[in-house]
């Protein structure tokens, strides 16, 4: 990361970066926040400078640990930001912001509109009548765009601009929805695995504290990650892909018959080998992209363009979905990351997967080995590890933050303006 202020080196200004979010609009620290973080921050993020697109690509793909999103401790604090929201709604909500750029220096009357949003929902203490956006701003902005699914920059830009002009009736009818939702699991086992679908992101939680957090990559909007309840039972290192029946439908078929006009094979180029109902290995220049692929079976052998990576975790479900790694590293660093087809892939799996392993004696170090290694190995757990699949698009946690997330589904009930940023 490269700000104006290079004394405060790239490891403080990634703990800085790293303590916002975890602040509530009270300025209340969470477990295992800095509390010296606005001291860190200082002059280096009063820069005028572009966006870091490093600090973006860091926040995104190495979240904070942070609180347990489905904590039982969290219902009150979702109560009470109902009460909040429901004043809100009823002095009228918020003045939708202009589509007007903004940064820290800037003079605009369209900072004196977001100096009074964010009074209204919180981050900053009172609105006053300046149009100055001052350091108070910029750190509120950052406040805003950490609880709300955004990379902090503290920049006003057309993401930040929709997420805030998602009127706060609808914000209110999330709340509600969401308590609902939350309450649905207020009672899991101390020991589990949570997919926020949302969110795109993995929590490890013991005894209601997250053990880590992951960026994910969940289901595209037309290929949607399932809601479940199940339990991992089972890890696969190095693992053969066998292609679901969505991907050899909608990816693997129409690009086998593209390719075919043009003289070439998909599974040749791919490394994809077809099986016959018989189980015997074809020929892969001979299948009949027109007539026959459907009926067939598809496996990709292990190796270093395998979409699986080196681990696959299994769940009995319905779905035919699964949690994995994937040689594709960049969506991680991306804030949208709904781009699956409906499995689910984790940044730095490598942490997850021994965490799920430790009961049975592997260190850390011998999940790394098998990442190194390519050692085919299925490893069956002793204990099944609870996993939810859960939509929480809206919650509060236990320092009084109030949390959004995009509607990326459509489930909330409340239009296309909660999903569209």
């Amino acid at each position: 990361m490269r700000y104006s202020d290079r004394a405060a080196g790239p490891a403080a200004l990634m703990l800085a970066a790293a303590s916002v979010w975890m602040l509530g609009a009270g300025g209340a620290e969470a477990q295992g926040s800095d509390k010296s973080w606005m001291r860190v921050l200082g002059s280096a993020y009063a820069s005028n400078e572009p966006i870091d697109r490093e600090l973006i690509k860091e926040w995104e793909a190495n979240p904070d640990k942070g609180f347990a999103t489905l904590s039982p401790s969290n219902i009150m604090p979702l109560k009470a930001a109902i009460i909040r929201y429901t004043g809100i709604v009823a002095k009228g909500g918020w003045r939708p912001l202009p589509d007007q750029k903004l940064q820290s220096g800037a003079n605009h009357p369209a900072v004196a509109i977001l100096r009074e949003r964010l009074a209204m929902s919180g981050e900053l203490s009172e609105a006053g009548s300046s149009q100055s956006f001052d350091h108070a701003v910029e750190k509120a902005v950052r406040r805003y765009q950490a609880t709300n699914g955004l990379a902090p920059t503290g920049v006003i830009d057309r993401y930040t601009i929709a997420a805030m002009n998602v009127p706060a009736a609808a914000r209110l009818k999330q709340l509600k929805t969401n308590l609902t939702r939350v309450q649905e699991y207020a009672k899991t086992p101390g020991k589990y695995i949570l997919v926020n679908i949302p969110a795109a992101q993995v929590e490890a939680v013991e005894n209601n504290t997250v053990v880590s957090r992951h960026a994910g990559v969940v289901g595209k909007i037309d290929r949607q990650t399932p809601i479940l309840k199940s339990a991992v039972h089972e890890l696969n290192f190095n693992a053969v892909w066998t292609l679901p029946p969505t991907v050899i439908e909608k990816d693997l078929i129409p690009k086998g018959q593209e390719m075919a006009k043009r003289g070439q094979s998909a599974l040749v180029k791919y490394k994809i080998d077809a099986y016959g109902g018989d189980g015997r290995k074809l020929d892969p220049t001979k299948v009949n992209w027109s007539s026959g692929a459907k009926g067939l079976t598809y496996r990709q052998q292990p190796g270093p363009e395998n979409p699986l990576g080196f681990v696959k975790m299994n769940f009995h479900n319905a779905h035919s979905v699964y949690m994995h790694d994937t040689p594709g590293q960049s969506l991680f660093s991306r804030n949208f990351r709904a781009a699956s087809s409906g499995c689910v892939r984790i940044g730095g799996i490598e942490n997850l997967a021994a965490w799920v392993v430790a009961e049975q004696g592997w260190r850390p170090e011998h999940v790394q080995q098998m990442k190194e290694n390519r050692e085919r190995r299925d490893v069956k757990l002793h204990r099944p590890i609870p996993l939810y699949f859960a939509y929480i698009t809206a919650w509060a946690t236990q320092d009084g933050t109030v949390h959004f997330r995009r509607d990326i589904y459509q489930k909330d009930g409340v239009g296309e303006q909660a999903a569209a940023y």
